[in-house]
């Protein structure tokens, strides 16, 4: 058996035991996934505690809807996309989701950054995408990492297609700067 099936079987087993109400399945499972889902969260968030918060809401809803997980692609994804609309519900909450529309209408070239993150570190970027005003952080990171289009963006948040695309727009810009601004700076950079 090669290790991909392997995985899967394995993590079938542990659901299967989660939905029979086995606290140390559960726990097996939440140690298993919170550091990756812990990472999506910490890029929706301001802060640690907020994104450990939605972290654990999440995990909650996990286990609340488990049931309705019928083994049919990832599971990992699955979770993702729990993880990713109780931060959503977070922002919407605060009323933090308003359109920002066109802080500065600047066009930044992209093409010349070949590998940022060798220059700048992991955690460095990320701290500036989590610097990002609310709807620019969210339309950033759901048309950058959960891959979605701008018309499902605009219909998740009750925005147009065009400020979702204004503000993706912006928010590259607004991190354009941040990195340039980054590299600049003498500070030695650690990953």
């Amino acid at each position: 058996m090669t290790e991909e099936p392997k995985i899967f079987k394995q993590t079938e087993q542990l659901i299967e035991a989660c939905l029979k109400g086995e606290r140390q399945s559960q726990s097996r499972l939440y140690n298993l996934y919170c550091q990756k889902m812990f990472v999506v969260c910490l890029r929706y968030s301001k802060t640690r505690e907020e994104a450990e918060e939605i972290l654990q809401e999440g995990f909650m809803k996990v286990f609340e809807f488990l049931h309705q997980y019928k083994f049919a692609g990832s599971f990992e994804g699955w979770m993702r996309k729990i993880m990713v609309n109780c931060a959503l519900q977070k922002y919407r909450s605060k009323g933090s989701l308003r359109p920002v529309i066109d802080i500065e209408s600047v066009t930044a070239e992209y093409g010349e950054n070949e590998d940022i993150i060798s220059k700048i570190g992991t955690k460095e970027l990320l701290n500036m995408v989590q610097q990002l005003p609310p709807s620019y952080k969210m339309v950033f990171n759901l048309y950058v990492f959960e891959g979605m289009k701008h018309r499902e963006i605009a219909d998740l948040l009750g925005i147009s297609e065009g400020t979702s695309k204004s503000n993706l727009s912006d928010a590259r810009t607004i991190l354009q700067k941040a990195v340039n601004k980054s590299l600049q700076s003498p500070q030695v950079k650690f990953n």
